[in-house]
């Protein structure tokens, strides 16, 4: 470390003690454009040696219990290389180099699993269900699922699955160590879109090492440094793949390729079936290409949302489609009505020995065919097609149509009679 990057961390020690309380506010507003800083103490947290490592892990705790949301933050841009740093230590058995380190972790775990209050918090997770829209689907475009989903859902049967609560811990040890850090990636998963781009590219590097250390892709990688392996968790690596799946689409695609392709070589390695799950569902998800890096802000995942639909449908009967129907039933000839109002039809009886009868139709006297013909001697034209009519069910009234044709399609029009 050289001298001027220790200056920079000192003088950023004492001037926290320094500060007033009303200034807080703007100090941490400014405190995230010093990059200057952040490098300093990233190399301050990768030396365990340091004599600056113990005051830098104090005031990162003090950030985070200060009720400032900006600093808190800020502490947690470096919980990935603090993790990396402890479990580093722990698998080499030098565990008395790492208890500030320790420390600042159960702070922050300790702080987190209480409320304000101080009373210990449950969080819930509420899966959602394919029979409700979202960002990502709509059940009219599934199928026939949706319908079973949408009967599930209809009995109050969605699945709610719940997060502690979580006990206190005043030391790690071998049995709850990765319970605690499964739960600060959990927390560090919360506030991915404040981290910035030097926080993410520590989280991908920290996530390839701590899956191959110890096996022989570390060779390949030529990760130099501890070669004993690293005992991992199944749900601390699927919070890891969490923040990588972030990664990826904010302007750190290479480094998350090769964190996500390391993760499944050790989930393989131990069998674990939900990273295998959760990896490969990324895995499949990703573009055929990088996605370019967005250096003005935070990316967010590009999704194809499917228009709706209306919520009225065209068909559905409102006062200005039945003023429309009655406007146009009044601007019909009045031949027309005379034979098709109310849907009254009066088919004609026809006997063989061509005398032509009656037949009343629901109390209403036909026409006999001597008038039909009149009407056709008389000149009557018929009535012409209308497109717009068609589609009221219509139909087409031709000329020279026979008696028979007319019984058939069920309507009498006015034109000659065939026999």
């Amino acid at each position: 470390m050289f001298t001027s990057e220790k200056g920079v961390v000192e003088e950023w020690l004492s001037e926290f003690k320094t500060l007033p309380e009303t200034s807080l506010p703007n100090y941490a507003t400014n405190l995230k454009d010093k990059s200057s800083l952040v490098s300093s103490l990233y190399k301050v947290i990768q030396e365990p040696q340091s004599e600056l490592l113990e005051p830098v892990c104090h005031q990162l705790f003090e950030f985070y219990r200060s009720g400032e949301e900006q600093l808190l933050q800020f502490t947690l841009q470096f919980l990935p290389e603090l993790i990396w740093c402890y479990l580093a230590v722990s698998a080499s058995r030098n565990v008395h180099s790492s208890g500030c380190i320790e420390a600042l972790l159960l702070g922050v775990y300790n702080l987190e699993i209480v409320d304000k209050q101080g009373h210990t918090k449950v969080l819930s997770f509420t899966i959602p269900s394919l029979s409700k829209p979202s960002v990502y689907h709509e059940p009219s475009s599934i199928g026939s699922m949706a319908l079973t989903e949408s009967a599930l859902s209809q009995h109050g049967l969605s699945k709610v699955v719940y997060s502690g609560p979580h006990p206190q811990r005043e030391m790690l040890t071998a049995q709850n160590r990765f319970e605690v850090l499964t739960f600060l990636l959990l927390c560090y998963n919360a506030a991915l879109t404040y981290m910035p781009s030097v926080s993410l590219q520590s989280l991908c590097q920290i996530c390839s090492r701590i899956c191959v250390c110890g096996y022989p892709r570390q060779h390949v990688r030529k990760y130099k440094g501890i070669s004993s392996r690293i005992p991992v968790s199944s749900g601390f690596m699927v919070q890891m793949l969490t923040g990588i799946y972030f990664a990826f689409y904010n302007g750190e695609w290479d480094l998350a390729q090769k964190a996500l392709d390391d993760i499944i070589y050790r989930a393989q390695l131990e069998l674990y079936p939900e990273p295998l799950l959760v990896a490969n569902a990324i895995k499949a998800s990703l573009p055929h290409g990088p996605m370019k890096s967005n250096k003005e802000g935070t990316r967010c995942i590009q999704v194809e949302i499917t228009p709706t639909s209306s919520r009225i449908s065209r068909n559905a009967v409102t006062s200005m489609s039945i003023r429309g129907h009655r406007w146009k039933r009044h601007e019909q000839p009045d031949n027309n009505n005379d034979a098709t109002e109310l849907g009254i039809l009066v088919i004609p009886e026809i006997s063989v020995t061509n005398v032509a009868g009656e037949r009343t139709g629901n109390g209403e006297k036909g026409r006999t065919l001597g008038e039909i013909d009149a009407q056709h001697v008389q000149g009557v034209q018929e009535t012409a097609t209308d497109p717009r009519t068609e589609s009221k069910g219509l139909p087409e009234i031709r000329r020279q149509k026979s008696v028979r044709k007319m019984m058939e399609d069920g309507i009498n029009s006015p034109g000659r009679v065939q026999f």
